[in-house]
């Protein structure tokens, strides 16, 4: 049964109003906090490419108008009367989800992002108990249940925090999963806003690190990152020298590639996860599958709980996304600049700008 809530806080954002078109200031409502609530006054959201992707409609299902962002990070400024694990001050995210059915067996092991009912998104979803849309980070202020805040460590800054919320857990719960670590040789395709947070967590675990990307014109930053090897896939050669090399591969990227060539260079029983959508499906050969027993698998984000547990791994181990922060007027050119992987390797918008 749906609820009507009649107490409302005026918001202001920046808002897709039809698929394709550029974004543009937009005043919308969130609801007065209820008893679990916390309501945050948002500093910074970052811009993920499934962002570009959903106000574009390229996944289908897009509803309009829409204010995308899901790599939130703000401070709180209000609780319900029955919220117990935050309080006005505290430094908070939210991240792709803000609820789930919490009975389900995913839910009940804490993997609400695997939620059997569907998951609550953050932005072009649906409020499960009101049946109003849900709007994103791309503004001033939210209102999130309380087990669905994330608590940002005291030494991670908001600007570089905020993409933790997605880039971070998305890399973060494979290689958590698939065990990377000492030992382990671990291959990133793509060093973008995904891929560079793989390099710097797999390095953190103790994995043997490289990263395969079109050219070498990033290696430097790479490097720098942690990898211990860095190759243009570019190159016919690569895929000769790597033959049966990797434990896991990790693809970041969305593009339209042949899997087939990358699963040739996992080690018997090593896996092939997918985190990029391409647009186009990807044909797949058996026996690259069959002849060394290797898997081909995906992930989609994290739980609240083990995203929980990467913000704390990442403040142990010193490690944030490296973030170029625009005002909200710049958001239009920041998705040309996306498409183009002309970006260092996340944008971050400063939501004081917001007019």
């Amino acid at each position: 049964m749906q609820i009507q809530n009649t107490k409302m806080i005026p918001a202001k954002g920046m808002a897709v109003l039809k698929a394709k078109a550029p974004l543009v200031p937009y005043s919308f409502e969130r609801r007065v906090p209820r008893e679990h609530d916390v309501l945050i006054d948002i500093k910074f959201c970052g811009i993920c490419h499934s962002d570009i992707h959903q106000a574009r409609d390229e996944w289908g299902a897009s509803n309009f108008p829409m204010v995308p962002g899901h790599e939130i990070a703000g401070i709180v400024s209000e609780v319900g009367s029955k919220v117990t694990k935050y309080k006005v001050g505290d430094k908070v995210g939210v991240g792709c989800l803000v609820d789930s059915c919490r009975t389900c067996v995913s839910c009940r092991e804490g993997l609400e992002n695997y939620c059997e009912n569907g998951s609550t998104g953050t932005y072009n979803s649906t409020d499960r108990l009101t049946g109003d849309p849900t709007q994103g980070g791309y503004s001033n202020k939210i209102t999130v249940d309380e087990n669905f805040v994330l608590r940002i460590p005291d030494s991670i800054p908001l600007d570089v925090g905020a993409p933790l919320l997605c880039a971070g857990i998305t890399l973060y719960s494979p290689l958590m999963h698939w065990k990377a670590g000492p030992g382990k040789k671990v291959a990133i395709i793509g060093l973008g806003g995904l891929g560079h947070m793989g390099v710097k967590i797999a390095h953190a675990l103790g994995a043997e690190v490289t990263v395969l990307s079109q050219s070498l014109s990033k290696i430097e930053d790479g490097k720098r990152m942690g990898a211990d090897h860095y190759y243009a896939t570019s190159d016919a050669t690569t895929f000769e020298k790597l033959q049966s090399h990797f434990d896991l591969i990790i693809n970041t990227v969305s593009a339209k590639m042949d899997w087939n060539q990358y699963l040739q260079l996992l080690k018997r029983d090593g896996t092939l996860v997918i985190l990029g959508i391409p647009e186009e499906e990807v044909a797949l050969g058996a026996f690259p599958l069959i002849g060394k027993r290797r898997n081909l698998a995906g992930s989609l984000i994290g739980g609240i709980k083990e995203t929980q547990e990467m913000l704390d791994f990442c403040d142990k181990h010193k490690i944030a996304c490296e973030v170029e922060v625009i005002p909200a007027q710049k958001i239009n050119e920041a998705y040309e600049r996306v498409l183009k992987s002309d970006v260092r390797y996340r944008f971050v918008i400063d939501m004081s700008t917001l007019q």
